[in-house]
C-alpha cells in the first residue's frame, strides 16, 4: 500500500537552497563582483552618449574630435561590458553545474538510505518524477537561474541607482511606472506555488499510473483490466490538463501585464523630460541618457519577469525533492547485534507475538511466535492469502511488526541497516533487478570489497556457465554488450547473495516466472547458495515443505500448527488436509 510522499514547505526550500549557495559562495560572489564590474562599465556608454548629444548641441570647440573621442570610449566600454559579463556567466554556469550535481547526489543519497520497510512503500511513479524530472528541473534552474538573476538584478540596481543620480525627478517619476509590475508580481506569487506543486503532483500521478500499468501488464491481460487501466490513466491526464490549464490561466496574466508596465517609465520619462527640457530645467543629453537607462531596465526586468514564472515550477520541484528529507532515514551503523547468550553467532532468529497489517483496521498476522534455529530449513505453508509473504517480509526485515518482535540475537531485524541487514538475512523473490553497468559493479553492490576472484567464485558457485562466453568478462556492459536471459540474471542475482554471505535465506517463489528449462537451472543454483545456510521457504508447493526440516502452517494470519511433516501428516489437522489434497491432485 503506497502513500503520498511528503512535499517540503517554503522554510525549507529557502534553507536548502541557502545551503546550496553556500557550499559554493567563491563562485556566488565572483558572479556579484565580476557582473557588477560589468554593470558599472556598462552605464558609462549612455553616459557617453548624453554627453556627445551635448556637445553637438553646444557646438563649443572642436566638435567633431569631440565627438569621436567619446564615441570611441562608448565603444571600448561596452565591449569591456560584454566581454566582463561572458565571464560573470562563465563563472556562474560552472556554480550551476556543480551545484545541480550536488542535488542530485543528496536525492540519490535520500533514497539509497531509506529502511526497506519506508521504500517499498513508496509511490513508484512519484518517486521517478522526483528523482528524473523534477531534480533535472531544479538542476537547470540552478545551472542557469543563478547567473542569469544575479546578474540582471545587479543590472537593475545600478541602471535604477543611475537614473536617480543623474536626475532624481526623471528617476523619480519613470521609476513609479514599475509599481505596477510589482503588484502583477505580487498576485503572481501568492496564487503560482500551489499551482505548481497540483502539476508536478499530477505529473507524477500519471507516471505512477503508467507504471502500475506496465509493472502489471500480465495481470492486467489476465484479469481483463484493460477499461479500468484505461479510466484510470484518463483520469490521471485529465488531472494534469487542469493543472497545467491553472497554471496557465496565471500567465496569461501576468506577461501581458507586465509587459505594458515595463513600457510606462520610459513614455513617463520622455514626457516629463520633454516638459523640463522646454523650461531649460534640464539639458537634452540628460533626457537621453534617463531614456536609454530605463529602456535598458526594460533588458534585465523581462529576465527577472521570465524567471519569476520558471522559479514557480521549479520552486515546486526544488520542495519535492527536498520533500524525501521529511522520510526516516537509515545512518550506516558500525554496532553489532548483540548475540544472544546461547546462540555464540547471533543467528538464532525468534518471531515473539507478532500482530502485523497493512491497513490500521486489520491484522494480516496475528500472535506469530517461531523461533528458527542456525542451519534449520523450515518450510511455511498455508492457503493463499494466509499472510505467508508478510512473514517473509517481517523475517527479511523489510516490514516492522506493529506489535511484537523479529530479532536476530538481540537486535530487530527492521532495525538492521541495509550493509548489515544483508550479512544475516537475504529475501529472494521471483524479482530481480541488474543495472545497465558492467557484470563487476553488478555483483559488488553485494560487497563492495569483493576482488576479482572473488567475484569469479561466486559466479561459479551459481553455475554462471554463461559468463566464459562474455568478452569482456566482468567488464562487459549489461544491457549494452549483452542481455541476459530470466534464468542467468536470477544467477546474477544469485551470485550477490553468495558475496553478501548471509546466515539466513528466505525463499518465496525465486522460481515461478521462469520457464521449466530455466526453473530446473535456477534451481540448481539456488542449491549451491542454500548449502550451510538457515533457510525459510514460503513453499507454495508441498513437495518443499515435504523436504524441509521443520513445517510452519500459518492459517488466517495464525500459526496453527509447527513440526515435521510426519508429525503434521499424522496429526490429521490443516498441513494433512493440504497434504492430501495436494497429492491426490498429482497423484
Amino acid at each position: 500500500m503506497t502513500r503520498q510522499l511528503p512535499v517540503a514547505g517554503p522554510s525549507e526550500v529557502r534553507a536548502a537552497a541557502i545551503r546550496d549557495l553556500g557550499a559554493d559562495r567563491r563562485s556566488v560572489f565572483g558572479v556579484v563582483g565580476v557582473n557588477g564590474l560589468a554593470t558599472a562599465v556598462g552605464l558609462v556608454g549612455p553616459w557617453l552618449l548624453g554627453r556627445i548629444i551635448d556637445t553637438i548641441q553646444t557646438g563649443a570647440g572642436d566638435v567633431v574630435a569631440a565627438v569621436d573621442r567619446l564615441a570611441f570610449g562608448a565603444v571600448l566600454f561596452t565591449v569591456a561590458q560584454i566581454l566582463l559579463g561572458r565571464w560573470a556567466l562563465t563563472i556562474g554556469y560552472r556554480f550551476g553545474e556543480r551545484t545541480a550535481a550536488r542535488v542530485r547526489e543528496r536525492f540519490l543519497r535520500r533514497t539509497l538510505t531509506l529502511p526497506p520497510q519506508a521504500a517499498d512503500r513508496l509511490p513508484t511513479g512519484d518517486l521517478i518524477a522526483r528523482g528524473s524530472t523534477d531534480a533535472s528541473l531544479v538542476a537547470a534552474t540552478l545551472r542557469s537561474a543563478v547567473p542569469e538573476i544575479l546578474i540582471a538584478v545587479i543590472h537593475a540596481l545600478f541602471l535604477i541607482i543611475a537614473v536617480l543620480l543623474l536626475d532624481p525627478r526623471l528617476g523619480l517619476f519613470g521609476l513609479g511606472g514599475l509599481i505596477g509590475v510589482a503588484a502583477a508580481v505580487r498576485w503572481y506569487s501568492r496564487r503560482a506555488r500551489p499551482a505548481y506543486l497540483a502539476v508536478a503532483a499530477s505529473g507524477a500521478e500519471l507516471a505512477d499510473v503508467v507504471a502500475g500499468t506496465a509493472n502489471g501488464a500480465r495481470t492486467v491481460e489476465l484479469l481483463g483490466l484493460q477499461a479500468r487501466r484505461d479510466q484510470a490513466a484518463e483520469t490521471a491526464i485529465g488531472h494534469a490538463r487542469s493543472a497545467r490549464l491553472w497554471a496557465l490561466r496565471l500567465r496569461t496574466v501576468l506577461f501581458p501585464w507586465a509587459d505594458v508596465c515595463l513600457a510606462l517609465p520610459v513614455v513617463a520619462v520622455l514626457l516629463l523630460g520633454g516638459v523640463l527640457y522646454a523650461d531649460g530645467l534640464v539639458s537634452l543629453g540628460v533626457v537621453v541618457t534617463a531614456t536609454v537607462y530605463l529602456r535598458q531596465l526594460t533588458g534585465p526586468l523581462d529576465t527577472l519577469m521570465l524567471w519569476i514564472e520558471q522559479l514557480q515550477g521549479a520552486g515546486a520541484s526544488y520542495a519535492r525533492v527536498e520533500g524525501l528529507a521529511a522520510l526516516p532515514m537509515t545512518e550506516p551503523s558500525t554496532t553489532q547485534p548483540t548475540p544472544s547468550s546461547d546462540d555464540a553467532r547471533g543467528d538464532r532468529i525468534r518471531v515473539a507475538d507478532v500482530h502485523y497489517g497493512y491497513a490500521a483496521d486489520r491484522d494480516v498476522l496475528r500472535g506469530i511466535d517461531l523461533e528458527v534455529h542456525p542451519g534449520e530449513r523450515l518450510a511455511v505453508v498455508g492457503p493463499s492469502g494466509a499472510g505467508k509473504t508478510t512473514l517473509a517480509r517481517l523475517l527479511a526485515g523489510l516490514d516492522r511488526p506493529h506489535t511484537g518482535s523479529v530479532t536476530i540475537g538481540n537486535t530487530p531485524v527492521a532495525d538492521l541497516p541495509p550493509d548489515q541487514l544483508r550479512r544475516h538475512v537475504v529475501l529472494i523473490t521471483q524479482d530481480h533487478h541488474l543495472f545497465h553497468d558492467t557484470v563487476r559493479d553488478n555483483l559488488l553492490i553485494a560487497d563492495p570489497t569483493a576482488t576479482d576472484p572473488e567475484l569469479l567464485a561466486a559466479l561459479d558457485a551459481v553455475g554462471a556457465d554463461w559468463f566464459s562466453d562474455l568478452s569482456h568478462g566482468l567488464d562487459t556492459h549489461l544491457g549494452e554488450e549483452v542481455d541476459l536471459d530470466d534464468a542467468a540474471a536470477q544467477q546474477l542475482s544469485l551470485a550477490r547473495v553468495v558475496l553478501a554471505d548471509p546466515h539466513t535465506v528466505v525463499l518465496d517463489e525465486a522460481t515461478a516466472l521462469l520457464d521449466p528449462t530455466a526453473a530446473r537451472r535456477t534451481e540448481r543454483s539456488l542449491a549451491a547458495v542454500l548449502h550451510g545456510r538457515t533457510v525459510i521457504a514460503i513453499a507454495h508447493r508441498l513437495q518443499t515443505a515435504h523436504d524441509a526440516d521443520r513445517i510452519a502452517v500459518i492459517d488466517n494470519g495464525e500459526l496453527v500448527e509447527l513440526g515435521t511433516h510426519d508429525e503434521l501428516v499424522g496429526a490429521a489437522n490443516s498441513y494433512s488436509r493440504l497434504w492430501r489434497t495436494w497429492h491426490g491432485e498429482i497423484g
